[in-house]
């Protein structure tokens, strides 16, 4: 029987007790709250933390979507099943919809959180490539205040993040812009499972969509399992800005895709098979999250 090696739990009350709490451990503590990452690592003694900081009493504070005028906000504790379960958050960015529903079971979206998925920071996170293609922020709270991070800043490398001994995620912002809008797709094992490959795209159309005239006005691409850390497609958005959306257009966005990821082989698939599927996925998301704005779908 696997168990963890034996370590000291704490309580948090507040954000700043919580807080509090990291500066005191040090690094031999850690934030808990849905746990479903950390601790099989911990039962794999593939990590070993002498505490446990539980923030679960912390989800009145940090556990809500708030749509703003420009902005929407997302609380580090909203859970999985509460951002699927949002028609505001849904009607803004229905690519969290589209992931949500093939990450994991219900036992694991009813308690894990979106603050846990990104600060696990796994290559193949389903959210870390949803936020990579909404172009979010991150804002990290610490005894000298808050700062606010993009995707890229945050995200170091496989599990390594830029948030400090004594600093914890509190909430991820992500930018409102009109005639917009975006769609998720993964390829999986099984139901539930890491992605093999999975691609996020968000899309904003300027121009008359329903004559059929308009034209990228701009877009991002994130993909996740086809390299060490969730993968922002820069050159996609150079390629079709001005360009009215057409599936050549996709088929080139999902080469430049194919192009610029680097997966590696695994039990999963091949290096080649994996730089098809995220073209091809690129190309899908694409053209869905089109769709979406011109009512086609």
């Amino acid at each position: 029987m696997q168990v963890p090696a034996p370590f000291e739990y704490e309580r948090a009350t507040s954000v700043e007790h919580a807080i509090g709490l990291l500066d005191r451990l040090g690094d031999t503590a850690r934030l808990v709250a849905g746990g479903h990452s950390l601790l099989p690592m911990m039962k794999l003694r593939l990590a070993n933390f002498d505490h446990l900081v539980d923030i679960n009493d912390l989800h009145d504070e940090l556990g809500s979507v708030v749509v703003e005028p420009d902005r929407v906000r997302i609380g580090a504790l909203t859970r999985h099943r509460e951002l699927l379960e949002s028609a505001a958050l849904t009607a803004a960015f229905p690519i969290f919809a589209d992931a949500e529903r093939v990450i994991a079971d219900p036992v694991v979206r009813n308690r894990g959180t979106i603050g846990g998925s990104l600060c696990q920071a796994d290559p193949a996170e389903d959210l870390s490539a949803v936020c990579t293609a909404l172009g979010a922020t991150c804002v990290l709270r610490g005894l000298d205040g808050e700062r606010e991070l993009t995707m890229q800043e945050f995200h170091r490398g496989p599990y390594e993040t830029a948030c400090g001994p004594a600093e914890m995620l509190v909430e991820v912002r992500i930018p409102l812009r009109p005639h917009g809008s975006s769609a998720y797709a993964k390829v999986e094992r099984r139901a539930g499972d890491w992605a093999v490959a999975s691609a996020g795209a968000a899309v904003w159309l300027e121009g008359p969509a329903e004559s059929g005239n308009a034209v990228i006005a701009d877009v991002r691409v994130g993909l996740a399992a086809v390299g060490p850390y969730p993968v922002g497609l820069p050159e996609v958005a150079e390629a079709l800005r001005g360009q009215p959306p057409s599936d050549e257009l996709y088929v080139r966005a999902g080469a430049i895709a194919a192009r610029s990821c680097r997966p590696a082989a695994d039990q999963r698939g091949s290096v080649e098979y994996k730089r098809h599927l995220a073209g091809e996925l690129t190309r899908r998301t694409l053209r869905r999250a089109v769709e979406r704005i011109t009512g086609d779908s």
